[in-house]
């Protein structure tokens, strides 16, 4: 396995993406008892909840008092998504936000007007603006995600070019403004990735910005998020997004049949790099613990499939 990276990072984003997807809003004691429980496990980066409006997303009217009742874990940092100027400033405002900047692309303009009313254009010029106040407020701008990356079930297949153009508009701007590109995140928003077109797609970014600190979003829908991570792990990719237990999905995916899967599984890919010999910083059986935590609170049988078979260490043990 001497292709394989030394170790990985899981970016954790149940507690976010899972509960907002919830068609009811849970109690905030229960959700801040799950995030000390994944930060237990020794996760470095939780993405706890988004400043979002409270009637779009009533799911998240809360998120800044969950902020105040979570038991900060040194090491781990404590994030949020926002996604206008007035989330970010309610994000600003809330002392226990860890900010961590970010730039959002879009590959496609049904997706884009539906998720954010505007182009795919407009929304770029839109990062110029946010690009220039992470830099004036000295917020280091750690990721630049091309949502729909590989497909989308709105605006159909996704040219490989609509990908390398963001690409380089963006390496062209943090030239111009001489700054560290960020990570780049290729995301698999509905399910269209296959390990083959992953690794087509990591590669020409690469051929772009060969030094670039590439990572992945991968949703589980159609039953290869396992092997996506796979693929990637063969690439060199040391970066993934992750959802605890399998939680999460994309309300606006326009799927036939319902919504999205959930994203990656957590402890599944941390069980699989460990038993590849990746180094992944995280404790198995305190994360499974974590993952049965999300499904007691949820109230119904989550997609995890460790968390419910125990890990070859435990049944070894």
């Amino acid at each position: 396995m001497s292709d394989l990276p030394a170790s990985v990072e899981f970016h954790e984003e149940g507690p976010r993406e899972g509960f907002q997807m919830e068609p009811r809003t849970y109690p905030l004691g229960d959700r801040a008892a799950l995030i000390d429980a994944l930060a237990a496990s020794g996760l470095k980066h939780i993405q706890v909840a988004s400043f979002v409006s409270p009637r779009a997303v009533p799911q998240m009217a809360d998120t800044a008092e969950l902020f105040a009742a979570i038991v900060k874990r040194p090491g781990t940092r404590y994030t949020a998504l926002w996604l206008n100027d007035n989330g970010f400033e309610r994000a600003r405002a809330c002392e226990q936000v860890d900010l961590d900047g970010r730039l959002m692309f879009y590959t496609t303009e049904p997706f884009s007007q539906r998720n954010n009313n505007c182009s795919v254009a407009e929304m770029r010029e839109r990062q110029l603006g946010w690009l220039d106040r992470y830099i004036a407020l000295g917020i280091p701008v750690e990721k630049a995600y091309v949502i729909t990356a590989f497909g989308c079930n709105l605006g159909g297949a996704v040219p490989l070019s609509s990908v390398t153009d963001h690409i380089r508009w963006l390496l062209d701007a943090c030239a111009d403004r001489s700054v560290p590109l960020p990570a780049v995140y290729l995301a698999d928003t509905m399910g269209w990735a296959h390990p083959e077109e992953i690794k087509r797609r990591i590669g020409a970014v690469r051929e772009i910005v060969p030094d670039a600190r590439i990572g992945l979003h991968l949703h589980d829908t159609r039953g290869v998020g396992g092997a996506n991570v796979y693929a990637a792990l063969q690439m060199g990719v040391r970066l993934f997004d992750s959802s605890v237990a399998g939680l999460g999905g994309c309300p606006f995916a326009g799927h036939k049949h319902g919504g999205a899967a959930g994203n990656i599984c957590t402890e599944d890919m941390v069980f699989m790099c460990q038993e590849l010999g990746i180094e992944t910083g995280i404790d198995l059986e305190v994360l499974i613990e974590a993952a049965r935590l999300a499904e007691r609170i949820i109230g119904r049988a989550l997609s995890g499939h460790v968390m419910h078979s125990g890990s070859l260490a435990a049944m070894k043990g």
